[in-house]
């Protein structure tokens, strides 16, 4: 897919709780928009949702003016909640995801013994798109990536210059998202990467998260040339199994995310809560000893 003639802009809104990044992407002022990865704020502690984060972006699109045509994930969040219900009560736009989410569904709905009505084919979301299936916003024509690996259901979005990878990579001096979720797979993330790497050498990587070493301050922009000269995990001459063999040692010391077992239950449902109970309240379950 080529670069394409409008360059779009892109701001992006840091939610320091979770180290997320929501983006707004659009052509100018009075322009329609896409809004990508979304946050709804969530105290593990009380259970309590706000929406702190979602409201800046809110705050954001209507002072520019902006009118949304897409809601975008790029892939079930298990680090933090999603926001798209909100976003569309109050800005409109279209849900979408990557077109093999209905297997990620499918094992949670599983884990979490959903209940029955739920349905593992993606129809939370009003649109799933397929590999290269091309995304109109106003004048900015883009188009969905599967970059599986991370989990396999993983999506980037190229909208002219500017790719947002999701979680398939980070700064280059963080390096790149685990593979140890159900449906991970280091082999498939190292060739998801290379695929974002072959793109053009100017071309931006907006990261979903940023993890800050060393004190430094947070960044979540990078170009392709800067993480194939200096990611940590995968820059140029680092080969498939040097990076598996990393990956699979690394992964294996790492603690599950805080808010996993919250987020995935609703961001499988495209960010909706759980069904109310008889008592008017939406429940998570927590599974003893299954992860």
């Amino acid at each position: 897919m080529g670069i394409g003639s409008v360059t779009p802009h892109v701001h992006g809104i840091f939610d320091p709780a979770t180290w997320t990044v929501t983006y707004v992407v659009f052509e100018k002022p009075g322009s329609s928009c896409a809004i990508i990865d979304s946050v709804l704020d969530y105290d593990p502690k009380s259970g309590r949702t706000k929406h702190v984060s979602a409201d800046k972006v809110i705050e954001f699109v209507k002072a520019n003016d902006l009118q949304v045509e897409w809601i975008l994930e790029t892939h079930a969040h298990a680090d933090h909640l999603s926001a798209a219900p909100y976003l569309k009560q109050h800005l409109g736009g279209k849900t979408a995801i990557g077109d093999h989410i209905g297997g990620v569904q499918k094992v949670f709905k599983a884990i979490f013994n959903m209940e029955t009505g739920f349905k593992y084919d993606g129809s939370q979301f009003d649109h799933l798109f397929t590999d290269g299936e091309t995304i109109r916003v106003g004048a900015i024509s883009g188009h969905a990536m599967f970059v599986p690996g991370h989990t396999p259901a993983c999506v980037a979005y190229q909208f002219g210059d500017a790719v947002f990878v999701g979680d398939t990579m980070f700064m280059p001096d963080v390096g790149t998202a685990r593979c140890d979720f159900p449906g991970g797979d280091a082999k498939t993330l190292y060739a998801s990467i290379r695929k974002i790497l072959g793109l053009p050498p100017e071309t931006r990587l907006f990261m979903c998260h940023d993890y800050p070493p060393n004190g430094r301050p947070v960044k979540f922009q990078t170009t392709v040339a800067e993480q194939r000269a200096h990611n940590i995990h995968v820059h140029d001459g680092i080969s498939e199994a040097q990076f598996v063999e990393m990956r699979t040692k690394r992964d294996a010391t790492l603690d599950m995310p805080v808010l996993i077992l919250p987020a995935v239950q609703i961001n499988i449902r495209a960010g909706e809560l759980p069904p109310q109970e008889d008592n008017g309240v939406s429940y998570v379950k927590i599974p003893l000893n299954a992860l």
